[in-house]
């Protein structure tokens, strides 16, 4: 995830999750750009760096240092979160796209974008719009940033 120094303190870039389920949910309905992974089959940071180039569809550079922050266990997933400072116009947004079954249940399938938008967030105000398994992210952030 990609945090730069904002106005008035730290600022986290957040995605939103795309899709009919989704849409007008903004309270702990945001997300860190993530995807899967397995460990011991490929690289945690290999894997961050391919999921925001297919979140965000822009790469991050090359020789950008990526921290690692503490795993975060949510919904009996890991989240192996890192930490990267950097700029990302949210304007710039060209995610990738997935096929869903909607509605539920039906049969019928549409494609969706993974992430419908982008956004700096204020990292004291970031626990609130981040899904809840994720909300201890920006405490790890703020403890990393101190250090």
């Amino acid at each position: 995830m990609l945090w730069r120094a904002g106005a008035d303190g730290a600022e986290i870039l957040l995605v939103h999750p795309g899709g009919p389920y989704w849409r007008g949910k903004n309270e702990h309905g945001w997300s860190i750009p993530k995807g899967e992974f397995e460990p011991g089959r490929e690289d945690a940071e290999a894997c961050a760096r391919r999921e925001f180039e297919e979140e965000l569809g822009s790469p991050l550079p090359a020789d950008a240092a990526m921290t690692a922050l503490a795993i975060v266990k949510a919904s009996g997933k890991h989240i192996y979160p890192f930490l990267v400072n950097g700029q990302f116009d949210p304007a710039s947004l060209r995610s990738n796209t997935t096929e869903i079954e909607w509605p539920p249940r039906s049969g019928k399938r549409i494609i969706i974008p993974e992430v419908d938008a982008a956004a700096w967030i204020p990292l004291d105000q970031a626990q609130r719009f981040l899904h809840k398994g994720q909300a201890k992210i920006p405490g790890l952030i703020e403890a990393k940033l101190t250090q």
